[in-house]
């Protein structure tokens, strides 16, 4: 096994790693040539944890997603059948994209592309940022061999940002936003070529020719990252902010809010599964200054799906229910506050510790989320099967639900510390003096 090939597997958790395997044992089944790529290699070289997995195949990705979609291995999403792109979700919320090897050729900026398939490297040498054009080889006569066409890696060590071709912004305008999110999310620096590729888009005035999807999946992508705050106050002395919203302009940006959900957001512990819908609590922080015309606007503009927009508008009213909920005086134990919690989403949760005046709410909230939901993630299947229930069954998942509660509601142990027994004291020396 290669050196990366160890770097991937050892940064991939368990779930992930599941993911990866079935994904390789299905390529080959189909005798399709795989490559790990973009977002996973990206995130590893440069020392970040790895969020999504991106596969690209010579040949038909959309074919083999829905092979392990029918095999149920997991669960189909979005698919484009024009740049032959899936979105699968496996178990325990493992995001996996498998697309097929393509070029795409842009007749003028900012149009719809050409695309046709293509090889590994060709498809390597269309994308965005040489961060992204790096490529690990999965198949069994080649396995960990990299494919580094544009020299990306050099640019993860030097940490700087360089577009992989020589009209990429112009393509596609709303690569800009991506180019600042990675800037906000890795510390580079934009390079010297892309700095005047970017400048000259603006002064073009081709921003304003960016597709309200996508717009919308740029949104989205800047909900889900950690330090949206921060790259929201940067779009905004971009002055791209308005091309969601007119009205996102100056005190009506809601900065010191987001700073604020930034931070409440920092009460989630990494290695919890906690599924959040970040589009919706973070346009609800967002928007907070805006009217009502402009949130319709908003929603207009970024293409938002009426789930999407729905959800949104929910966030507010579930969140008070939860925050009576939780003001209750009946919470005395901590199983009791966990059921409680349990009872709201993650968007209304983390909303809450944003928002909530009430020390009661949040202390109660954090408990939930940084000592209840820990135990819960530390108890193994073992503990239940222990117990003589059968997996999969109503008994199971009741008798669960009893060894949690009385993990949660038991009294730490008391450390007994048996006292030193003194040690004799000696009496001192009698010294006899002479006289002389």
């Amino acid at each position: 096994m290669s050196d990366y090939m160890f770097m991937v597997e050892s940064h991939l958790n368990a779930a992930q790693m599941v993911a990866f395997h079935k994904v390789q044992e299905a390529a080959n089944e189909a005798n399709l040539p795989l490559y790990l790529t973009g977002a996973a290699l990206r995130d590893m070289l440069g020392g970040f944890p790895i969020q999504d997995l991106d596969f690209t195949v010579e040949g038909n990705a959309v074919a083999l997603a829905k092979a392990l979609a029918k095999k149920g291995e997991a669960e189909l999403g979005e698919i484009d059948t024009r740049r032959g792109l899936a979105e699968m979700m496996f178990p325990r919320h493992v995001s996996v994209r498998i697309g097929m090897a393509r070029k795409e050729v842009y007749p003028k900026p900012a149009s719809k592309p050409q695309i046709s398939a293509a090889t590994i490297h060709e498809d390597l040498l269309c994308r965005d940022f040489t961060i992204n054009a790096i490529a690990i080889s999965l198949n069994r006569q080649s396995r960990g061999l990299l494919v580094d066409p544009a020299n990306g890696i050099g640019d993860v060590q030097n940490k700087e940002l360089r577009i992989a071709g020589k009209y990429t912004l112009y393509d596609d305008p709303s690569r800009m936003f991506r180019l600042f999110r990675y800037r906000i999310r890795m510390g580079f620096t934009l390079s010297e070529k892309t700095q005047s590729q970017y400048q000259n888009v603006r002064d073009q005035k081709l921003e304003q020719k960016i597709p309200a999807e996508a717009l919308g999946r740029e949104l989205r992508n800047l909900a889900n990252e950690a330090n949206s705050a921060d790259i929201v106050k940067l779009l905004d002395e971009e002055k791209l902010l308005p091309l969601f919203c007119s009205a996102l302009t100056g005190d009506k940006v809601n900065h010191a809010g987001l700073q604020k959900l930034q931070k409440a957001r920092l009460n989630v512990p990494l290695e919890l599964e906690f599924p959040v819908d970040n589009l919706s609590l973070v346009l609800t922080v967002l928007t907070e200054k805006l009217t009502k015309n402009d949130r319709t606007a908003l929603a207009k503009a970024c293409a938002l799906t009426e789930a999407e927009v729905a959800a949104w508008k929910k966030l507010e009213d579930g969140a008070k229910k939860l925050e009576k909920e939780m003001k209750s005086p009946s919470l005395t134990r901590p199983s009791k506050v966990y059921a409680a919690a349990s009872k709201g989403t993650g968007a209304q949760i983390l909303y809450l510790l944003y928002k909530s005046d009430a020390r009661m709410v949040q202390d109660r909230l954090k408990n939930h989320l940084q000592k209840y939901l820990m135990v819960e993630h530390e108890m193994t299947e073992e503990e239940v099967l222990e117990t003589g229930v059968k997996p999969g069954t109503p008994k199971y998942a009741k008798m669960r639900l009893d060894l949690l509660s009385k993990k949660l509601d038991a009294r730490p142990k008391k450390i007994v510390v048996e006292e030193a027994v003194p040690a004799p004291v000696l009496a001192a020396p009698i010294v006899a003096s002479a006289r002389r």
